[in-house]
């Protein structure tokens, strides 16, 4: 217990955040909350559940990269031979049973920078949005190339793979894999009960602002990984960019059956080839802001 700490990040989350926090204070030894720029108390409430909180600059751009970052920095100089980290966002909760078995995980497999496990949307009832959420998070149990913002990581790893990428707006997840992938290590996610999350997704332009966001992380991590290294990254951006093409719009039936094999999910089809057009629009943003010569800004949908 002595050498885990977690890093929590969010803004107005209210009490999200509370159940958060308080999912891990029997978990790790000890707590930061990296706060950006919240005006519902979210600092003092994090204060009162024992967190140290660290408040962002926020004169500079934000990025979730950049507050996880800031908050393994701080995490380091509190926990003397800090050895393991586990990221959360502000809007999850960890399950009671998640650290133990992830620690054991890590201790019996030396190999393994990264463990996660299934994320669960809290209200997937809600809207059709958060139970598409709740199915994207069900990922194959395994060796995995990735992760998602809720992990538990070696600080040895992180460390060698330069942490998170401070300017990237999304994305940063899969960066930080890779790299820890070139160097040896590898990733997985267990068949084990880890977060619920509370998207909090009702409306369709949400759904939009979120799948522009993966739209541009695509693009970027094309960018930077270069489709030699990474050809599954210029395969989904060339997807994307020909299927939301109106010349391929007739033929959007033949993808929705084919997505619809998948899963059988008539919804989850529906959205899925929707998506394509969201997912376009947010690489195009990437390629126009580096013509533009300006960093991207944060795409929110929330």
């Amino acid at each position: 217990m002595a050498a885990i700490g977690l890093v929590a990040i969010g803004r107005n989350e209210g009490e999200r955040l509370r159940r958060c926090l308080e999912s891990a204070q029997q978990q790790v030894s000890q707590l930061v909350y990296v706060d950006s720029g919240s005006s519902d108390g979210s600092v003092a409430l994090a204060r009162s559940l024992g967190a140290e909180v660290v408040e962002l600059d926020m004169q500079q751009p934000f990025t979730a990269a950049r507050a996880r970052n800031a908050g393994f920095v701080r995490l380091q100089a509190l926990v003397p031979g800090l050895e393991l980290v586990q990221f959360v966002d502000g809007d999850c909760e960890l399950d009671p049973s998640w650290m133990a078995k992830a620690t054991a995980f890590l201790d019996q497999h030396p190999e393994v920078a990264v463990v996660c496990g299934r994320r669960r949307e809290r209200h997937p009832e809600a809207s059709v949005y958060n139970r598409l959420c709740d199915l994207e998070w069900d990922t194959p149990v395994g060796e995995a190339e990735a992760c998602g913002g809720d992990a538990l990581m070696r600080v040895l790893a992180f460390e060698q793979a330069g942490g998170f990428p401070d300017t990237m707006i999304a994305g940063e997840e899969p960066d930080l894999c890779w790299r820890m992938r070139q160097r040896g290590w590898t990733i997985y996610r267990l068949d084990a009960e880890m977060t619920l999350h509370d998207a909090a997704m009702t409306r369709f332009s949400q759904w939009w602002m979120r799948n522009k966001r993966s739209g541009h992380a695509s693009a970027e991590a094309w960018h930077r990984r270069g489709s030699l290294r990474e050809p599954q990254a210029l395969k989904e951006l060339v997807s994307n960019l020909a299927w939301s093409l109106p010349a391929s719009w007739p033929l959007w039936p033949m993808l929705w059956l084919r997505v619809y094999q998948r899963r059988h999910d008539p919804a989850y089809a529906t959205f899925i080839v929707l998506g394509k057009l969201p997912h376009a629009q947010g690489q195009l943003k990437f390629w126009a802001d580096r013509l533009r010569g300006t960093g991207g800004r944060l795409i929110e949908y929330k």
